[in-house]
């Protein structure tokens, strides 16, 4: 495993740094679908030009399956070359490239025979009477390996016992009465590699063998990095193991024994059937299992491309069932998932990083976002990246951007699924402010070390001992958890960390003041030692249902978990954490108290566990007024702490604020403002602050402890009126302009807001000019035009409103219903503009308005007399995609690439490409003026 490293002592003044000059490294990257693999050299450098001008940090080449016919073979030269050009490319223009070693997923192809094919166990069952049979076992299908059989006597079968097996014929003594005979084979899995590139078909290889995942290695990475030197990649790849079923290989019962020691063939009819014993079987079954893909696997993995210089990045969860420590033998860690009360994966893979005090953990962001391709708008994007951070990510890499030749037809390529995320999307100008915005926030959170109170165990001997076969360990912890419990965790304002049984011999049991153990029934000697230790050190152990752990201090909690063959590819994966979000969910529900998870007892601020961890310790960030829809992150300071504060809702959020452990200073920090160095003051003993629909801010709370804060449990407050803030970013503008104008503002009617009604007029491409009354909004297949509109308006201001200040509004948007449907992330909110709007003055562009609060300063812009005022609209692409020319040809290439290489794919819910598509400006802008 990689050594425990420090972290340097950061202070405040590093995170202010951070926020004005970010580290190029916390630039969002890309994954970047190369389709066939069927590539132009002048195409690749344009969109690396492309991403290096909207300001992200680089791309992940994964290839994946041809578009067209004609395509190349994986691996042959010409694909190599093209690999070797992007990377040359991407280093010219300060970009990182990595590759996944791999086409699709998971690893495999055409050089995986059945000898290192991934493989699990089959279980024939035949019902006998009392006499004996002699009988051949023949394989069934080529790569079949008999393992053991085992006879039960009497109906049901008890008293197992396993019979040998001589040259292939089985013989069966007489017996007493009917008995049962269960005989156990090693099959491969049949599995082949998904969405493969042309020649990469085959099977999946086994992730339990070294020398199968060394041999895939040596044969794809082999040829990569043969082509491209390891100096020009950032890393290269493993995506998420989705080896399904895999739970056998070859030398699985030599390790067994080494490790458990007894021969699991004796014992093997137990991971079939349910009698004395199973449990402990299946339990020291499913650690073995464990073991030998962190071994055979990551490790092997981390070994091969440390012989050939490069990092190792992976994904590192589903089947075979790696373990959330195991992660840290890679030298990238990555997970995926949005949903910041759940445990996604990103929440998994962030844990491990903070347990090996690594800065950096990246996440798979946008998977799946507002399905299908082409619909996301910025503020999606926007919502779901910072619930990965509330999760503990540092990085993004987007899923994604797909590559498209430029004589493609119609709008171009896309993947089959997820967005759509590259220059050909109509509000392509705000992903400059979006990206900037998300490497300021990820160069910030890197800084310090991880400050969570709480930790998590997972409750790996009960999930293992449920299960005879592979397994993915993440789904199975997180579908016996439930949502309920993380939910009333970190709505109550507590951030977390996992630990797993091999994380805590290196953890100090200090390290936490809390350990929650969630519905835990079998529990290691070691675990519950390293428990003890936690209550000596005065620690707390909160036991949720969990008899294991009697000395815990009980907690009730509604019991919710479910299957985990919910859990089982990226799309559910998306819904499902979609579904436990504050942005995602509902909304309304939450902040009544009502579903999953509001301040009810069913999972929100006020539940038992949450009434129980008050009175331990109160929230480091103590919130009155938000809802339950608030989340936050501290990060321990050298001389101090920081915290980020996301409102992951579509309402607007006056909360007051004030922190457990007393500071001198509170500085509230804006990521996202045009001056983010810039501050606002608190008062040290705390203060009210505002948050906008899917905003972030960053607090700092430094220097010596004042006095204490006075804490208590959140109560129910009202809904606040707005206030003023002073937050750069948000400015005063973020109050309406009646609530806070001065008292003799009847005496200065100039000094109220002015309704821009106009007049106004619209220019379409292609078209001229006319006039047209606001709100004005094009739905549906009348959005299809990606050409921007153009409205336009003269302002005529006198010298004293000139002034200022002056404040474009363009309105808060409507609160849309959660109803469920679709896959992924999306915002809940329907946007006064839609989706981006460009402003000018007098032809000069001033500013870019894409989401909460749609305000822009234009003091000092506006002149005395007449001006221009422009809003050049953009929307989605979605609508274009849907028109008839567009969609027809798009199905016309997907019928090729299938009557030529097989449904590799389907494309994926292309019949809601139009809901809620609009575009134009939905409300009548206002210009504040106030003094």
């Amino acid at each position: 495993m990689p050594e425990h490293t420090t972290l340097p002592p950061h202070t405040a003044e590093d995170v202010r740094d951070a926020l004005a000059a970010p580290a190029p490294g916390a630039r969002p990257m890309m994954r970047w679908w190369w389709f066939g693999p069927d590539m132009d050299r002048d195409e690749i450098a344009r969109e690396l030009r492309a991403m290096a001008a909207a300001g992200l940090g680089g791309a992940e080449i994964a290839l994946v399956h041809p578009l067209r016919p004609g395509a190349p073979d994986y691996l042959s030269d010409e694909v190599l070359a093209h690999v070797r050009h992007a990377a040359e490319r991407a280093r010219e223009l300060g970009l990182r490239l990595d590759v996944t070693l791999g086409s699709g997923w998971s690893y495999g192809g055409a050089h995986i025979g059945a000898e290192y094919a991934a493989r699990r166990l089959r279980w024939e069952r035949r019902d006998l009477g009392p006499q004996p049979l002699s009988w051949e076992l023949a394989p069934s299908w080529p790569g079949d390996e008999l393992v053991s059989v085992h006879v039960g006597e009497g109906l049901p079968p008890s008293g197992w016992t396993r019979l040998a097996v001589t040259d292939g014929r089985l013989e069966i003594p007489a017996g007493r009465g009917p008995r049962t005979v269960l005989i156990a084979w090693s099959e491969v899995t049949g599995q082949q590699v998904k969405r493969a590139a042309a020649g990469a078909e085959g099977p999946v290889v086994d992730h339990l063998s070294a020398a199968a995942v060394r041999h895939h290695l040596d044969v794809v990475g082999g040829a990569l990095l043969g082509a491209v030197p390891a100096a020009l990649l950032g890393s290269v790849f493993s995506d998420s193991l989705e080896v399904y079923d895999c739970g056998w290989t070859a030398a699985l019962p030599a390790r067994f024994l080494a490790r458990r020691g007894y021969d699991l063939r004796e014992v093997l009819h137990l991971l079939e059937v349910d009698a004395p014993g199973a449990a402990q079987v299946r339990e020291d079954y499913g650690r073995t299992l464990s073991e030998l893909v962190e071994e055979g696997f990551v490790a092997t993995c981390r070994t091969w491309t440390e012989e050939h210089g490069v990092r190792f990045r992976l994904q590192g969860y589903g089947q075979p069932p790696i373990t959330l420590a195991a992660q840290r033998g890679a030298h990238l860690i990555e997970g995926e998932g949005a949903g910041w009360t759940a445990l996604t994966q990103s929440r998994w893979a962030s844990s491990a990083a903070h347990h090996d005090r690594r800065e950096v953990v990246s996440s798979e962001v946008w998977t799946w976002v507002h399905s299908p391709s082409f619909r996301a708008a910025p503020l999606d994007l926007l919502g779901e990246a910072h619930e990965h951070l509330l999760l503990g990510i540092t990085h993004f890499v987007g899923h994604g951007w797909p590559y498209s030749p430029p004589e493609a037809p119609g709008l171009g390529w896309t993947f089959y699924a997820a967005g759509a995320l590259d220059d050909r999307n109509a509000w392509w100008p705000a992903m400059g402010e979006l990206t900037a915005h998300l490497t300021r926030l990820c160069a910030a959170l890197r800084l310090g070390a991880p400050g969570a109170d709480i930790a998590l165990y997972l409750p790996y001997a009960d999930v293992r001992a449920a299960r005879g076969a592979g397994h993915d360990l993440w789904a199975a912890c997180r579908a016996r958890i439930g949502e309920q419990l993380p939910a009333a965790l970190r709505r109550a304002g507590y951030d977390l960390d996992l630990i797993d049984d091999e994380i805590l011999p290196g953890l100090d049991p200090a390290a936490h003041p809390v350990v929650v153990l969630p519905r835990v029934h079998r529990l290691p000697a070691a675990t519950a030692a390293w428990l003890d230790r936690v209550r000596e050190a005065g620690g707390t152990v909160l036991s949720v249902d969990s008899p294991a752990y009697p000395a815990g201090l009980p907690v009730e909690m509604p019991a919710d978990g479910y299957a985990d063959e919910h859990l089982v590819d990226h799309a559910t994966l998306s819904m499902a954490g979609a579904a436990t979000s504050g942005a995602a969910g509902d909304v309304a529900g939450a902040e009544a108290g009502a579903g999953h998870g509001g301040r009810g007892a069913d999972g929100g601020g006020n539940s038992p566990l949450a009434e129980a961890l008050r009175g331990i310790l109160p929230p480091p960030l103590v919130l009155v007024g938000d809802g339950g829809v608030v989340g936050t992150v501290r990060r321990r300071l050298a001389d101090g702490d920081l915290y980020l504060l996301v409102n992951t809702g579509p309402t607007h959020r006056t909360l007051h604020v004030s922190v457990r452990e007393p500071r001198a200073a509170l500085t509230l920090l804006d990521p996202g403002g045009v001056s983010p160095g810039e501050s606002l003051t608190l008062d040290p003993a705390g203060g009210a602050l505002e948050l906008h629909p899917y905003q972030a801010l960053l607090l700092l709370a430094t220097g010596p402890a004042g006095p204490a804060a006075v804490v208590g449990p959140p109560v129910a407050t009202p809904e606040p009126a707005p206030i003023a803030s002073d937050v750069p970013g948000t400015s005063d503008a973020s109050a309406p302009a009646d609530a806070s104008a001065p008292a003799d503002a009847a005496a200065h009617p100039h000094d109220g807001p002015l309704r821009l009604e106009g007049p106004w007029s619209l220019t379409r491409p292609g078209a001229p000019s006319h006039p047209v009354t606001l709100p004005h909004l094009r739905h549906g297949e009348e959005a299809a035009e990606t050409a921007p509109l153009l409205l336009e308006t003269v302002l005529e201001l006198d010298e004293r409103t000139a002034q200022g200040p002056l404040v474009l509004d363009l309105g808060d948007g409507t609160v849309l219903p959660h109803t469920g449907g679709g896959s992924g992330y999306r915002a809940l909110l329907a946007p006064p503009v839609r989706e981006i709007a460009v402003v000018s003055v007098d032809g000069t562009e001033v500013g870019v308005l894409w989401r909460p609060p749609y305000r822009l300063d234009l003091t000092g812009l506006l002149p005395a007399g007449r001006s221009r005022l422009t809003l050049r609209i953009h929307g989605t692409t979605a609508a274009a995609a849907a028109a008839a020319e567009n969609a027809e040809a798009a199905a016309q290439m997907v019928a090729a690439a299938h009557r030529t290489y097989g449904e590799r794919f389907q494309m994926q819910e292309l019949e809601t490409m139009l809901d809620g598509v609009a575009t134009g400006l939905g409300a009548v802008p206002v210009l504040h003026r106030r003094r």
